[in-house]
């Protein structure tokens, strides 16, 4: 795609397709899907697109989404005229058009006819393509989808057994799912290296407090007595099991009333649900602030 006489932000938009799509469809076959936040089928065929993609990774084949919204530019390139459009692109060029393939049955056909006539390389890079495959699914997880997340963890793990990344996250979206076993299961099959990795320690954290969780009516109850009893801290802290940001509301008042209650609890809770979320999430770092505030003024 040629940049001459092209805008500052047109040159932009082609530099990180050429980084994004072209590079890796030199030896990979890229799913390329042309979609926006608004559109309702985008959204049906989104879950479709990503199991196929995770599932074909190893031969080689890998998912590229470009919101058109986001994207003029390149949508126009490609003269996209309603969404989802969807394309095959090897080697930099449309290869097929996957638009009215919308079923697992139908992708699955196209990319093997595909994969039988091109020179893509069998997992040319299925390490090349984890990172892409953890984004998705970390973006999914981020929605609230459990179920659809686990599922592609899953199948980054097989593809990558070794990824410590791809397990941790296996394990968040089964604790998402409420799939609390099975997420232990995950934990206990774990070789000693990947499960001491700081990202499957956080996602055992998050198991933990989901295990200690306790259900919608159980929760009313401790509320019920958390606020008859403030004074009574084992009635707060029982009560911090919930939502997080009430948890952390009486997490941080209990820390406020008595830092050294029972060994410091208040605190440490706080800690493991810190740990849970991830260090580095905007909550944890501003509710890690009220922390410092309330302990060192």
């Amino acid at each position: 795609m040629a940049s001459m006489g092209l805008s500052v932000e047109e040159e932009r938009a082609v530099e990180r397709f050429r980084k994004d799509v072209v590079e890796p469809s030199m030896t990979s076959l890229v799913i390329l899907d042309f979609w926006a936040e608004w559109c309702g089928p985008c959204k049906q065929l989104t879950p479709v697109l990503e199991k196929i993609a995770a599932e074909y990774a190893d031969k080689g084949v890998i998912l590229a989404k470009i919101n058109v919204d986001e994207e003029r530019f390149i949508a126009a390139q490609f003269q996209v005229q309603s969404i989802p459009t969807v394309y095959a692109l090897f080697q930099g060029k449309p290869v097929a058009n996957l638009t009215n393939a919308r079923s697992e049955s139908q992708l699955r056909q196209v990319l093997d006819q595909l994969l039988a006539q091109l020179p893509v390389e069998p997992g040319a890079g299925a390490q090349q393509d984890i990172a892409p495959l953890l984004t998705m699914g970390e973006d999914v997880l981020a929605s609230g989808d459990g179920p659809r997340a686990a599922t592609i963890f899953s199948q980054i793990v097989e593809i990558a057994p070794d990824s410590a990344a791809a397990h941790a996250g296996l394990i968040r979206a089964l604790t998402m799912a409420g799939e609390l076993a099975e997420a232990r299961a995950v934990i206990d099959a774990l070789p000693a290296e990947i499960a001491a990795d700081p990202l499957v320690c956080q996602a055992q954290s998050a198991l933990a407090l989901a295990q200690d969780a306790p259900d919608d009516a159980e929760l009313a109850g401790l509320r019920d007595a958390a606020r008859a009893n403030p004074a009574d801290m084992d009635a707060q802290l029982a009560f911090a099991a919930g939502q997080r940001d009430e948890a952390a509301d009486t997490l941080l008042a209990m820390v406020a009333a008595d830092p050294a209650w029972n060994e410091g609890a208040a605190r440490a809770k706080l800690l493991q649900i810190f740990e849970a979320i991830g260090l580095e999430d905007p909550w944890v770092s501003a509710t890690r602030r009220r922390l410092s505030t309330i302990l060192f003024g």
